[in-house]
């Protein structure tokens, strides 16, 4: 207890004299005392170091707290207590390198932050080495561009379904979000094909604002890539597999039915879902696909009626949490309504049309312009 009462007139004394020397042996000490005798503190002991500590950072000078905090950040023996102090500061110069670095900052101290502190902070945090998906669950939900952007190149960032739900909604108006989205190794595939969708309605519009006439071109190409890409995607997605190779067994063995796409959508599972539908209904794979995550209800209605599955097949489908569609039971109560209304014949033609359409603009071949080549490069770019 000398000892100890001897370091915190130590640090006292530096703190009126400015001395950052002085500053750094005193708190080395003090971390040396604590590491050395921390098997035997009790819990009251460690929260009495824990609350020196948070005084003994705040009395410090802003700028001898920044070369604290950078001397210690990256420390696996800085205790724990010395950590936080350091990390709950509202000064970000002074949080961001143990926010950022430090291996002994716990997910809830990290949870903590990110949930109260500023853009810097959340900023400091995503750049970590390594982030739970609890940790970018509230980075995504309340960081700005510039934290989004980090969170989604970081490749030790671990990614929640519905952290990448929002990244893919918000790379809509984002096409390098997009990209950063798009090439991460993680993504599912659903929210790939969603991106793929979203992604090319962004180049789009960039080439077409440019020059109108080329609208159908850059559609058609624009599709054939997608699809390209898609189908590659899906060839190596393990999930999408095994369910093609169970679907594809029970259309042998004509035992496919309604109620595997029933049973499929009420379990959230997308690749046996648009596998079963698109068989049913006759339609490539990439149609169901679009069609389960478009956020409009009618283009699923439109299949399944094809599919000639009933209204509660509609209904698990509408509800498939990956299309985000949150449909209140009054929306619902109008997609009932237009499903019952709507014949098969109907639907059959606009299913045909669609079809067509996009075969033709997959196949509609492109001018021969270096220009156009230099516009889609200048649109992802």
């Amino acid at each position: 207890m000398t000892t100890f009462n001897s370091l915190v007139q130590e640090v006292q004394d530096a703190a009126t004299s400015g001395s950052t020397t002085r500053h750094v042996r005193a708190l080395t000490r003090m971390t040396d005392l604590f590491l050395a005798g921390s098997a035997r503190y009790s819990k009251r002991q460690v929260e009495l170091f824990d609350e020196i500590f948070k005084v003994l950072v705040e009395v410090i000078e802003l700028k001898t707290r920044v070369k604290l905090a950078q001397r210690f950040a990256a420390n696996p023996n800085t205790p724990r207590a010395l950590a936080r102090a350091f990390a709950a500061s509202d000064t970000a110069a002074v949080a961001a390198p143990m926010l950022s670095q430090s291996p002994v900052l716990a997910e809830s101290d990290l949870v903590a932050s990110a949930d109260s502190q500023s853009q810097e902070h959340l900023y400091a945090i995503a750049q970590r080495e390594s982030i739970s998906e609890a940790v970018t669950d509230i980075l995504i939900g309340r960081g700005e561009q510039r934290v989004i952007h980090a969170v989604a190149g970081n490749d030790g960032a671990r990614i929640s379904d519905d952290g990448f739900g929002r990244l893919v909604r918000l790379s809509g108006g984002d096409v390098k979000l997009a990209l950063r989205v798009g090439t991460r190794r993680d993504i599912p595939r659903h929210h790939f094909v969603r991106l793929l969708e979203t992604a090319s309605a962004a180049v789009c519009g960039k080439i077409i604002a440019a020059n109108p006439t080329l609208a159908d071109v850059v559609q058609g190409a624009v599709t054939e890539v997608t699809d390209g890409i898609n189908g590659e995607v899906r060839k190596a997605c393990d999930d999408h597999v095994k369910a093609k190779f169970r679907i594809k067994r029970l259309t042998e063995w004509k035992e496919l039915k309604e109620a595997d796409v029933h049973a499929a959508a009420k379990a959230q599972d997308f690749e046996r879902t648009v596998a079963a539908l698109s068989i049913l209904a006759s339609c490539p794979i990439e149609m169901a696909e679009r069609a389960v995550l478009n956020a409009n209800p009618g283009a699923v209605q439109v299949i399944a009626k094809v599919a000639a599955c009933s209204w509660a097949t509609v209904k698990a489908l509408l509800l498939m949490q990956i299309a985000d569609r949150r449909m209140s039971k009054l929306d619902l109560d109008r997609a009932r309504v237009n499903f019952e209304e709507l014949e098969w014949r109907t639907a059959k033609r606009v299913l045909e049309f669609y079809e067509a359409r996009r075969n033709m603009l997959a196949q509609a071949p492109l001018p021969d312009t270096p220009s156009l080549s230099a516009r889609l490069q200048a649109a992802v770019g």
